[in-house]
């Protein structure tokens, strides 16, 4: 509730002073990213909060003018990340004691050649392993051959690594054996980590071993150097067959691969490998098809979202496989004839296929929305330019079961909305009118009805100033007395900040506040 207040454009000033004061990490982080923020505000959401600092520094909150680095060295790091600050600044901060603000600092762009070369000579892995993510071709060659294992994960992860040199990381030629990682530079081998481990001040990644042979670190290599699209693929190609799951779920996603490759993934016995090569565009059509009779976990499903998957193994898909609300890649990418084809197709769950571009011509787009259909209906209902006639139409002939697709209608007119408010309040639907940037006052209120559509109003510009205060206050802002505090019923806590709105003089319609209780305001009404 309170992140949806902090984000809210119409927040008074007092408002916004109470929510600086009281905020905890998070809240911070949303109050950072206002754009009438004061500078003090600002300066003390940092002091509390560094890690607010980037977000502050983007909207312009905090500029370069006046900033020491010594003094404020994060706010320094957060202008050097946004390029916009100055060389000297990066070379007093890679000379820094803190590690960590020398590790954030090679994560920065553009840093001047000498600064590079300093951090790469830095005594901690961890500064030298941010170089080498982000290094140039250069850098990252020389620190292929760095003593830590980890350094050279790095850089089999950065697409500027030359080709020769990754090809190298993953076989091992060439190159001198790593001589430490991060297992085995604090613990004695051979070392498997507990993946319950009950040590506090353990940072150790779950099932992070080594016995001397930094198996852990070269696994996660080989993850990266598969991933990297820089890295020959006859250097990957020899893991189709490797024991290691992970290894080839991130070969069967990985593009020009020889055929034969993807058909060895695809005989792999877990579901997680066939399902990211089912989504794969680089697979040929043969293989789709195969993998379409796959009843393994998610692999019809992730097969469907191909962009590339011929559309009459879609259609057949479509009847056995949730696609979810978002059009399927081949459906958007579907010419006017097949889009035509598609729409009238007996089946149903073909039709809501189609209902869900936004682009449909008129015709097309109108006859969807008398669909018989509820699913379809419902579908169709977000398209913009449907007459609000059609929308009651559709309404009237499906109930609560389009109401939301109306809801998300940019068209929808207010009047609409506030039928759907009182007749169909349906939790879906009042989340898409708590979304609407021409929501009213009035349907705002109705919002706060359910839990989720609630945060989304709190940060609505248009919810009434008694409203915010209401939200507030119940939320526990302001005062530091939100923490411990039992939360308010939630329809007590929606006739609060509705009664309060009352007081402003707002005239609002029946609220449906839980189930089928409902609240009468009037201007002269009592709650």
């Amino acid at each position: 509730m309170l992140r949806g207040l902090a984000v809210n454009p119409s927040l008074p000033p007092a408002l916004r002073e109470r929510l600086v004061a009281a905020a905890d990490r998070e809240l911070a982080w949303e109050l950072a990213g206002r754009e009438d923020l004061t500078r003090a505000q600002a300066a003390s959401l940092v002091a509390r909060f560094p890690e607010c600092a980037p977000l502050l520094v983007e909207h312009g909150t905090l500029t370069a003018d006046g900033v020491d680095p010594e003094a404020s060295p994060d706010v320094a790091l957060a202008l050097l990340d946004q390029g916009r600050g100055r060389p000297e600044w990066a070379r007093a901060l890679a000379a820094d004691p803190d590690a960590g603000r020398r590790e954030k600092l090679a994560e920065c762009p553009g840093l001047p050649s000498d600064v590079v070369e300093t951090l790469a000579a830095d005594p901690e892995a961890r500064v030298v392993e941010e170089v080498a993510r982000w290094a140039p071709a250069g850098p990252a060659a020389r620190l292929a051959s760095h003593p830590h294992a980890g350094v050279r994960a790095a850089v089999a992860g950065n697409e500027a690594t030359p080709p020769r040199t990754l090809a190298a990381l993953v076989t091992g030629e060439g190159l001198p054996p790593a001589r430490t990682c991060l297992v085995c530079e604090r613990e004695e081998i051979p070392f498997l980590h507990d993946p319950y481990c009950p040590r506090a001040d353990c940072d150790l990644p779950p099932g992070a071993a080594c016995d001397g042979s930094h198996e852990y670190t070269t696994h996660l290599l080989r993850m990266r150097a598969i991933a990297n699209p820089a890295t020959p693929a006859e250097a990957v190609a020899r893991f189709a067959d490797d024991p290691s799951m992970l290894l080839r779920c991130e070969l069967a996603r990985r593009a020009g691969l020889p055929a034969a490759v993807y058909e060895r993934l695809a005989a792999s016995p877990e579901p997680g490998v066939r399902s990211d090569l089912a989504a794969n565009p680089a697979i040929g059509e043969r293989l789709m098809r195969v993998l379409a009779a796959d009843t393994g976990h998610n692999v019809r499903r992730d097969l469907a979202r191909n962009p590339r998957l011929p559309l009459d193994v879609l259609v057949t898909l479509a009847r056995t496989v949730k696609t979810g609300p978002t059009p399927l890649p081949r459906i958007a990418a579907a010419p006017p004839a097949e889009v035509a084809e598609l729409a009238a197709h007996p089946d149903a769950a073909v039709r809501a296929l189609v209902a869900r571009r936004r682009d449909l011509p008129d015709g097309i787009r109108d006859a969807l929305a008398a669909d018989p259909d509820a699913k379809v209906a419902n579908a169709v209902a977000p398209h913009p330019g449907l007459p609000e006639e059609r929308l009651r139409a559709m309404l009237g002939r499906h109930g609560a079961r389009v109401a939301a697709g109306i809801a998300a209608n940019p068209g929808a007119p207010a009047a609409l909305l506030e039928v759907l408010v009182r007749r169909e309040p349906v939790a879906k639907a009042l989340r898409e009118i708590a979304r609407r940037p021409d929501a009213t006052a009035a349907l705002l209120l109705a919002c706060l009805a359910d839990r989720r559509a609630r945060r989304v109003a709190a940060g609505h510009p248009a919810l009434p100033p008694g409203a915010l205060v209401a939200l507030l206050d119940d939320a526990g802002g302001g005062g530091g007395g939100g923490r411990g505090r039992r939360p308010p019923h939630p329809t007590r806590h929606c006739r609060s900040a509705a009664a309060r709105a009352w007081r402003d003089g707002l005239s609002i319609f029946p609220l449906a506040l839980t189930g089928s209780e409902s609240t009468m305001i009037t201007r002269r009404g009592t709650l």
